[in-house]
């Protein structure tokens, strides 16, 4: 859950959120690296005498050719790396159908014979006391920790998109089409995150609740809403 000025990311609570932490760190000290040195040279000419003298510059050349690559092919294999990882799924033991509606979710548990539900934002007045305005809602998509999810992500009028930062997962949802996203969440907890493309005039009211659980927990969860 993100805080009043927060200057970082949330907390990962997915393989894949981490490994999007790690290389944006990696990115920035590539980057802080680039401008420390280009700060270094600028400082040098501007102190250096000026000289007439004629040098041969092909060294310098070469370097600053093959530098650039290898900066470039630093960050490019872990970027392709994470691409890959975020788009492999491979069998897993849910599949959750999320469909976008002006404004709320509908979520469907395709492995259970009836177990369907739609989830709106919670008004401030039936807010119960010590939950996040805007962010809460009526009925919480549940799923079992530690257990990789497929969520295959729709909507039934206009762009909608299903994003919860601290899972690492952002998929639109549009019409006519299906794409699908998976995550695994490593520890018990509540995730939120927020439709993420502008939808209409209360865009900014289709909050997204994901509550993991132990699997027993799940399991009672599921078996008491389906009966």
């Amino acid at each position: 859950m993100a805080n009043h000025s927060q200057f970082g990311f949330q907390d990962a609570s997915s393989p894949i959120m981490e490994e999007l932490v790690e290389f944006h760190d990696h990115a920035l000290m590539v980057a802080l690296a680039i401008c420390s040195l280009v700060l270094y040279l600028l400082t040098l000419m501007l102190m250096e005498k000026l000289s007439s003298n004629t040098v041969d510059a092909q060294e310098v050349e070469l370097v600053w050719t093959i530098l650039p690559a290898i900066v470039l092919i630093m960050l490019a294999l872990p970027s392709l790396q994470i691409l890959y990882m975020m788009d492999e799924i491979d069998e897993p033991d849910l599949t959750l159908k999320a469909i976008g509606h002006q404004w709320y979710w509908t979520y469907e548990y395709t492995d259970f014979k009836d177990l369907s539900f739609d989830s709106y934002m919670l008004p401030t007045t039936e807010l119960p006391l010590g939950n996040f305005r805007l962010l809460e809602v009526d009925h919480r998509i549940v799923i079992p920790m530690e257990s990789p999810i497929r969520v295959i992500v729709t909507a039934d009028d206009v762009l909608h998109s299903w994003a919860i930062p601290s899972l690492g997962v952002k998929t639109d949802a549009i019409p006519g089409r299906l794409n699908q996203t998976s995550f695994i969440t490593t520890r018990p907890g509540i995730f939120y995150g927020q439709c993420s493309e502008i939808c209409g005039a209360n865009h900014s009211f289709m909050p997204i609740v994901v509550e993991s659980t132990p699997l027993n927990n799940f399991e009672s969860w599921s078996s008491h809403l389906s009966s």
